[in-house]
């Protein structure tokens, strides 16, 4: 079976090929060898698919797709592939198609006050979103927000969703540059259309600077974070002190009703080591936690001891750091340039990314893995732009391009959007992701 060219280009040699897929009905064609242009690239690939796929079906929609070759993305075409990997066009080749890592839907924008400068999206019941007008916010969609969060002072640097399962009270952590970490307790399944205003429960106290970063151990009893005076503090988030009593402040009367008293924490230790900002900490095992600075490093520390059992030096100042990959291996980060660099602390002797993504023009502010597939993460920056990536190739797999300004802030939410806030004050949600 030949496939007729629709372009004017000149004539190009034909190579025999045969699709394949893991997707399932209606989304599998004939595994007929077929003769097409050499010279087509993935949007060329992309529409015989998708007409083979119609030729049975007439009335699916046109799909956009992926294609491996070897377990490699082509995104060149087949005939600069088959060169670059020295692979023969004088047998069958044998090519899967997935479906693109690519949104298909732009929710409507979720308007802030000021920029949004954090956002988290690991739990799959709502958005938390931390903002310079002080306040954190939860949205359950786009542009429904149940809960507004006040009692900063300053503008809200890092948010982190601490527990949200099962049903009622959900758990939050805010961070500012009021120096204080808050606590904050709300009922995530209150869907009320005016959002009501909640106090934290507890208060952290202990920074000499603005703290920038917060992250959660997995069980959830502690939290710590990342500060402008160079220091990491550990932090339990229970409302009792280590005697387990409740350390209380005055009780506030408001409108002849008193209100839930605050309490005050201490740090329960300090990780110190880092000789400049600690602009992001991430703590994906219970004994170890990593940190990223401004002095160009990426530290991992032992919880219990409190010692720095490695450091990575990059020679840029880093603003983000995630763990993630296979086995939870792969340490990526960005800062001060617009490169993505990943490292594989398994292979000893050698401080050299294993990964370069080059994509972005300008900073890198955020990073984070996909949290089921350890081939997928994103990247945001100051470039106005947020890319999604895919370990086969160094190409992105897709580019939302959605804000007016900077990208200060980027998380996945419920495993197949993106959640993203920036300077222009926007949430922007870009949804109906296939990740595979």
């Amino acid at each position: 079976m030949e496939i007729e060219r629709e372009t004017n280009e000149g004539n190009s040699r034909r190579i025999q090929v045969r699709f394949i897929t893991k997707l399932k009905s209606p989304y599998k064609v004939p595994t007929t060898a077929i003769a097409i242009p050499s010279d087509l690239s993935r949007l060329g690939l992309s529409s015989i698919v998708n007409k083979l796929l119609q030729a049975v079906d007439s009335e699916l929609k046109t799909e956009p797709f992926d294609f491996l070759i070897d377990g490699e993305l082509v995104r060149m075409s087949l005939e600069q592939f088959l060169l670059v990997k020295g692979i023969s066009a004088e047998k069958i080749l044998e090519i899967e198609y997935i479906r693109a890592v690519a949104p298909r839907k732009e929710e409507e924008p979720s308007p802030h006050d000021d920029w949004v400068s954090a956002v988290d999206g690991s739990s799959p019941r709502f958005i938390l979103t931390g903002c310079y007008d002080s306040l954190g916010r939860i949205w359950k969609q786009a542009g429904w927000c149940t809960h507004i969060l006040e009692g900063h002072s300053g503008a809200i640097s890092s948010v982190r969703i601490i527990n949200s399962e099962g049903a009622g009270s959900a758990t939050v952590a805010t961070a500012s540059k009021d120096r204080t970490l808050r606590l904050w307790k709300f009922d995530a399944e209150d869907s009320t259309d005016h959002p009501a205003r909640i106090r934290a429960f507890k208060i952290l106290r202990g920074h000499n600077a603005s703290v920038h970063s917060i992250a959660a151990k997995t069980s959830g009893d502690m939290i710590c974070s990342g500060s402008w005076d160079c220091t990491i503090n550990l932090w339990r988030t229970n409302d009792t002190d280590t005697n387990g009593e409740a350390v209380s402040i005055k009780k506030r009367k408001v409108n002849n009703k008193i209100e839930e008293s605050q309490s005050e924490g201490e740090a329960v230790s300090t990780l110190v080591g880092h000789t400049q900002c600690v602009s992001s900490v991430v703590w994906p095992q219970h004994d170890t936690i990593y940190s990223a600075s401004w002095d160009h490093s990426v530290r991992k520390w032992d919880v219990e001891t409190g010692k720095d059992l490695s450091d990575i030096f990059c020679g840029k100042a880093l603003n983000c750091i995630d763990i993630g990959g296979e086995g939870l291996a792969l340490i990526a980060a960005g800062g001060s340039d617009p490169v993505l660099r990943i490292w594989d602390p398994r292979k000893p002797g050698t401080s050299a990314p294993v990964f370069q993504f080059s994509s972005h023009i300008s900073w890198i502010s955020a990073c984070k893995w996909h949290n089921t597939s350890p081939l997928h993460l994103l990247s945001s920056s100051y470039d106005g732009k947020v890319m999604l990536w895919d370990l086969r190739t160094a190409w992105p797999v897709s580019i939302i391009d959605t804000h007016k300004d900077k990208v200060l802030c980027a998380d996945w939410w419920k495993g197949d959007c993106v959640v993203s806030g920036g300077v222009d004050a926007q949430l922007r949600i870009s949804s109906d992701i296939s990740i595979q």
